[in-house]
């Protein structure tokens, strides 16, 4: 009687522990399967989208769901074609590589879903310190530019224009050096001037093989120089990935926004292993002072009509494509702060 007693205690215990493990692994499981896999190609590695690592550093991606995977283009025309071939659910890059596809007559276009920054994020580089610049500096210069049609070179452009030069005629452009190499050819002796983002551009101070002259982000003023998009059919099919993509990018554009540089840098440092801590903050601190980040991921109808505008001055654009085709701004509305 006592050993029957005995083992039925024993198999009590035995189960509750089963029980206990088993249903401690299953947690877990069921936790790692609510994590959708997800691809972000992104245009290029830059301090200058600081608030996507810091989405993605403190976990923010993971909270809504989505096992994050970046890869980099190096190109917007590269980061598009990712996603339309199905290489990358998610592009990130500048949206007038939206308005080209939709305007090739790609019936399952991509649409733009959230915005991150509002200011373009490069600077103009110069060979030799220049004291008082002023933009007819450049006359009869070579400048390192970028690809035809993309959004560095057309604003390059646009700045150009504004201040009275004909960038065909009074400058050398240089547009033949892929976007990855051009701080690396400039250092090399090319160019009297080049246009280099973060952080290439301290980069370039520090080893004194240039200085920064010029910011092409406050010259240009406000225009959605990058932003998110997805196919159609990825968004109407994935609305909740979507969603909770706009969710972690909402949470990091909040967190650069209230926050000092220290505290970003120390957020997004091992993002830029070989960016010290120093020129971390600068460079962070440099974009937050020209409100270079968007406080939320809402796409600027005003900022898509002056983009339409650069694209036509830039001769890359005949008629204006309708801001309701390319931009969805619903998930931005509802995302979580």
């Amino acid at each position: 009687m006592k050993s029957r007693r005995f083992l039925s205690l024993l198999l009590s215990v035995s189960m509750a522990a089963i029980c206990f493990t088993g249903c401690g692994t299953k947690t877990k499981n069921e936790t790692s399967k609510k994590l959708t896999k997800v691809t972000l190609n992104e245009v290029t590695h830059s301090i200058f989208y600081a608030p996507q690592y810091v989405a993605i550093e403190k976990g923010y991606f993971k909270e809504e769901g989505i096992d994050l995977t970046v890869d980099t283009g190096f190109g917007a025309d590269k980061t598009m074609t990712a996603v339309i071939s199905g290489n990358a659910d998610i592009g990130f890059m500048g949206p007038e590589a939206t308005i080209y596809q939709y305007n090739e007559g790609n019936s399952d276009y991509a649409v733009n879903f959230a915005q991150l920054t509002q200011r373009a994020g490069n600077f103009l580089v110069s060979r030799k310190e220049i004291k008082d610049f002023s933009w007819s500096d450049l006359k009869g210069k070579s400048l390192i530019g970028g690809r035809k049609g993309g959004m560095p070179q057309m604003i390059l452009e646009y700045i150009l224009k504004k201040n009275g030069l004909d960038p065909k005629k009074d400058v050398n452009l240089i547009q033949n050096i892929d976007f990855a190499n051009t701080s690396g050819a400039f250092s090399g002796g090319t160019g009297d001037f080049t246009v280099e983002f973060e952080p290439n551009a301290t980069l370039l101070e520090k080893q004194k093989a240039g200085y920064v002259v010029s910011s092409l982000g406050v010259e240009s003023g406000f225009v959605p120089y990058t932003s998110y998009a997805a196919k159609k059919s990825y968004i109407k099919k994935h609305p909740d990935i979507i969603q909770g993509f706009t969710n972690a990018i909402a949470k990091g554009q909040t967190y650069v926004e209230k926050h000092s540089p220290k505290e970003i840098a120390e957020v997004i440092g091992e993002q830029f292993p070989d960016v010290s801590k120093n020129d971390l903050i600068k460079i962070i601190k440099r974009y937050k002072e020209q409100d270079t980040y968007k406080n939320t991921p809402e796409f600027s109808k005003d900022g898509f009509a002056l983009l339409q505008d650069i694209l036509k001055d830039a001769g890359e654009l005949k008629e204006n494509v309708p801001f309701d085709k390319l931009v969805d701004n619903s998930f931005a509305k509802k995302s979580v702060k």
